[in-house]
């Protein structure tokens, strides 16, 4: 069956009920193998390979779907529903502006678009001055792109360089893959941009990197400008980074990034965070980037920008935003008046019901829990990174070698006990709940979880 990432085969499973959780048939449903099969024939096959389950509703930090299950979800749909799913602030929002009928303005005013942006600058730090709005993340890093590029010319440089790093994900269009940091995803493209650059991340496990972060930056830049042939003062405009490594939720040291952030004031380049993971409270901060005690130029947010509709920003002074001429940057769905009153009622949940405090508490609790988990399997979880409500686990032996099929069957257990994490189809295991998941749910989501290790430990017999 195409689509097959996971087993779609029923499994008689232990029967769940609790305040959060409810198992009821067998996993996956067997009714909705024919409804998945359809859309697997339907379907380009890229959409497919999650967990098999048919949603039917979503409410806080729960997944439900017509059979009478109930997952605790930690994925938020990776990243998406921060102020947690069908907040009510945001469906009251989105009644008020149906019920006009109000549904699309192409890039005409509306109310809506309004009071949203004066919203979100007034709530933003001060260096964010003007907002693009869009409709997905990759159109926000393809526009970053732009504009960095846009402001090189400006400034005089003699080539358009945009320094990346490996392994960090942009998004799917043209310009977000050349700067995606793996060579078999641009491999498509049929070629290389000469003027985007990739440099190695600095992995905790690097004991150069630990030992010095500032100078095994400079050691990095030095490398690739020897390598390149580069005048980095000349030919850089800009450098794109990932908040974090997104599949294993890995940070950057802090003095790392630092030192970065001033290389480039120094040399008239813009720094651009892309926060597609990591913005809107995700780690206990509105932004992740604030961990690093930086200011960068523009920073790409989408994904908890409106905790459900399609809504991406960039973010920066007026002098870099303004650097399009009128019409010569847009999009269809651009500030559209739906996803305007979704992303103001999904800020309004971040500040005035605390969500931001919720997910930085919690989040020191969620941390301990898993690093109590991480020290009582050792042997496989090698590393549990993270901030806030963000965690990875990284399962690898003690040569550093990936556990991925454990990972695979771990994500499958935990479906099958009633709880949801986001499956990265490698050695990591990515925990994301709502901000706004109570005390008691994600308790009960870790205890879960741990079973799941355990369980998926004998079942491969290798405890």
């Amino acid at each position: 069956m195409a689509g097959l990432g996971f087993s779609h085969t029923p499994v008689s499973v232990a029967k769940v009920n609790t305040k959060y959780r409810k198992i009821r048939t067998s996993i996956p449903v067997p009714e909705s193998i024919p409804l998945l099969t359809e859309m697997y024939a339907l379907e380009s096959h890229s959409m497919h390979g999650q967990l098999p389950i048919v949603w039917e509703r979503a409410k806080g930090a729960q997944v439900s779907d017509k059979w009478g299950n109930t997952w605790i979800d930690f994925t938020s749909t990776i990243f998406v529903a921060n102020a947690g799913h069908g907040n009510p602030r945001i469906t009251e929002a989105l009644n008020r502006v149906i019920n006009k009928p109000l549904l699309h303005t192409y890039t005409y005013a509306s109310q809506e678009r309004i009071e949203y942006l004066r919203y979100l600058i007034e709530k933003t730090p001060k260096q964010f001055e003007k907002a693009f709005l869009l409709s997905a993340g990759t159109e926000a890093t393809e526009a970053a792109l732009k504009l960095v590029r846009l402001k090189g010319q400006k400034n005089n440089k003699a080539k358009q360089g945009v320094i990346c790093f490996d392994g960090a994900f942009h998004g799917r269009t043209l310009g977000a893959q050349l700067m995606t940091g793996n060579a078999a995803a641009r491999s498509w493209i049929g070629y290389q941009d000469p003027d985007i650059h990739h440099l190695p991340f600095p992995f905790p496990w690097d004991e150069d990197v630990q030992s010095d972060p500032q100078n095994a930056f400079t050691k990095a830049l030095e490398r690739l400008a020897s390598e390149k042939g580069l005048d980095l003062e000349r030919d850089i405009c800009g450098f794109m980074l990932e908040t974090f490594q997104g599949w294993g939720a890995i940070f950057y040291p802090k003095s790392y990034v630092q030192e970065l952030v001033k290389f480039a004031k120094e040399r008239n380049i813009l720094v651009v965070f892309d926060e597609m993971q990591a913005g809107f409270g995700r780690t206990g901060a509105l932004f992740g980037y604030m961990h690093y005690d930086v200011e960068p130029d523009l920073i790409c947010c989408g994904k908890g920008a409106s905790s459900g509709l399609p809504l991406a920003i960039v973010l920066g002074s007026s002098e870099v935003m303004d650097l399009p001429d009128i019409g010569s940057m847009s999009s269809t769905h651009s500030a559209n008046p739906l996803c305007c009153v979704a992303g103001h009622a999904n800020l309004e949940a971040l500040f005035e019901d605390n969500l931001i405090d919720n997910a930085r508490v919690l989040g020191e609790l969620f941390h301990t829990e898993l690093n109590k988990i991480r020290h009582k399997y050792s042997k496989y979880i090698k590393y549990v990174f993270g901030e806030g409500l963000l965690a990875a686990l990284i399962f690898q032996n003690d040569i550093g070698e990936p556990y991925v099929s454990l990972c695979d069957l771990i994500s499958e257990k935990a479906m099958q006990k009633g709880l949801l994490v986001v499956h990265t189809g490698r050695e990591s295991i990515k925990l994301a709940p709502p901000l706004c998941i109570e005390l008691e749910a994600l308790l009960e989501g870790l205890e879960v979880l741990e079973e799941a290790i355990k369980e998926s430990l004998e079942q491969l017999d290798v405890t």
